[in-house]
């Protein structure tokens, strides 16, 4: 089990002051990591810190929007003054705002749902990866959907987004292979977070979305952050470019 353990190492988790971002952030924390908070919500981030600190942790509390690459990399450059280097990146910051058909979009929404589900992934990954190559280390976490795996009617632009982002993970995977930095992409089913309020608030919607689900019940955020803990971890070492989906089978219909 020791293999599982994050003990002398430093994460840096964005979107980590809610649902899936702040459950990976506080396991993290509990399997020994430091770790820097970056979200836009300096208050909630506040609360996840306590909870870092409670296992005796460092926490570092970065707000920033993940849109802005120079914000990006002023929090970057913050986050390794305060704890010396980051060895695990987490991009888990993304979501999408709107459902409509492509021929009636408005190429601005299309624009900002791909800034923060794709551009924001490599803005932090290109502050953070040098660092791991000098050091010949670490480990990347691309937090994907399943959107991105089939076809998302009324959500093209989500969908399209998070596709990017499993094949931007399998490129970097290759690209960085040579310096032992692994890249991976995690990719959620239907998760019962704030982001799915809307969902289970209406009974014919979540009786709906859960009627695809084999499992027939939405997954819990711990669910997602165990997974994400193993792929940073020594237990997965020999794991890069690969696609995690845990979705309670949604992606297994046909």
């Amino acid at each position: 089990m020791t293999r599982f353990r994050l003990d002398g190492r430093t994460a840096l988790v964005t979107g980590a002051s809610r649902g899936i971002g702040r459950a990976i952030a506080e396991t993290y924390a509990a399997a020994g990591a430091d770790v820097a908070l970056l979200a836009r919500d300096e208050t909630m981030l506040g609360y996840v810190a306590a909870e870092v600190e409670k296992h005796g942790r460092r926490a570092v509390v970065l707000p920033c929007d993940v849109t802005d690459a120079a914000a990006i990399a002023a929090a970057v450059t913050r986050a390794t003054e305060e704890l010396g280097r980051i060895d695990v990146l987490v991009n888990n910051a993304g979501g999408n705002s709107f459902s409509m058909p492509l021929v009636t979009m408005r190429f601005s929404g299309w624009e900002k749902t791909l800034r923060l589900n794709l551009d924001s992934i490599v803005h932090t990954t290109q502050a953070v990866l040098p660092g791991m190559l000098e050091r010949r280390s670490g480990a990347i976490v691309n937090v994907a959907s399943v959107a991105g795996l089939r076809g998302a009617p009324l959500m093209s632009h989500y969908g399209a987004a998070k596709a990017a982002v499993i094949s931007l993970t399998q490129s970097l995977a290759v690209e960085t292979a040579w310096a032992g930095v692994r890249v991976n992409a995690l990719v959620p089913g239907w998760i019962e977070t704030d982001l799915t309020d809307f969902l289970r608030a209406d009974d014919e919607a979540e009786k709906g979305t859960l009627a695809r689900v084999p499992m027939a019940r939405w997954g819990r955020v711990e669910e997602i952050a165990d997974p994400a803990l193993f792929l940073v971890s020594d237990a997965a070492s020999f794991m890069t470019g690969q696609v995690l989906v845990v979705d309670g089978g949604l992606s297994a219909m046909p």
